[in-house]
């Protein structure tokens, strides 16, 4: 008998996003990998309708799941929900993705690659390849000044340090601990690479072209800038003295 093909989940935290959700799992579905491919959307009970749009999709296809989140709102809590679901589902590899279309599925093929020869992958706008595309002036000085301030605090060797397009080896996030995250919101990306890399899991960073979204409104205000740059202080005391674990 054939060996079973890997288990790969794509899981998509969502707020908002009924206007993107449906295309961007269609894209998702419709490419041509190897892998038994499926999508878990977790939907913090969007008022504009998104869990609906996934459970119409989902009725046709079943090869795409809802976690509908009531209460607690937030962006990392939705993310490590998300991640134990699809831990639970079995999956072998976990895809991380926004739903606003910035991350495009086409560049899921080579993080999948890049993961099958590290621990995880990273999504990179900032590796030869890789580019941050229709974004205003502003947006790009921002992303300029916050990358830079958190590669000097963590000390990763990545490039694109706050990329929420990433894929991960179950393993990863076993041995990650999602049970004692303490991010409730965007700063869950930080905080698991953080502790992934102290922990000693190697990452591997793919180019990937991140577009600005084209429908919809943005979630990223300026006090949840600040509340994620104080909060990446904190992760720094809280896991700087991790020790890479012994795999053997």
């Amino acid at each position: 008998m054939p060996e079973p093909k890997p288990k790969v989940i794509a899981m998509i935290p969502t707020y908002n996003e009924r206007e993107n959700i449906g295309g961007l799992i269609r894209d998702i579905l419709a490419l041509p990998i190897e892998h038994d491919l499926s999508v878990l959307v977790v939907d913090d009970d969007s008022p504009d309708g998104t869990a609906g749009e996934v459970t119409d999709i989902s009725g046709q296809d079943p090869r795409v799941r809802l976690l509908l989140r009531t209460e607690k709102r937030g962006r990392g809590l939705a993310g490590i929900a998300g991640f134990r679901e699809a831990l639970d589902l079995g999956a072998d590899y976990i895809v991380e993705m926004d739903g606003d279309g910035s991350h495009q599925p086409v560049f899921i093929p080579s993080l999948l690659d890049a993961a099958r020869r590290q621990d995880f992958a990273l999504g990179s706008r900032f590796v030869p390849g890789g580019k941050d595309a229709d974004r205003p002036p502003h947006r790009r000085l921002v992303t300029f000044l916050v990358r830079h301030f958190i590669r000097r605090l963590f000390s990763v060797p990545a490039n694109d340090v706050s990329s929420g397009f990433r894929c991960f080896r179950r393993g990863v996030l076993e041995r990650v601990g999602l049970d004692g995250l303490v991010s409730t919101g965007p700063s869950v990306v930080l905080e698991i690479l953080y502790k992934a890399h102290r922990l000693g899991f190697s990452i591997e960073e793919v180019p990937i072209v991140f577009v600005d979204r084209k429908k919809g409104k943005t979630k990223l205000t300026g006090l949840t800038l600040w509340r994620t740059l104080l909060m990446a202080i904190r992760i720094k005391r809280i896991y700087g003295h991790l020790q890479p674990i012994d795999r053997t």
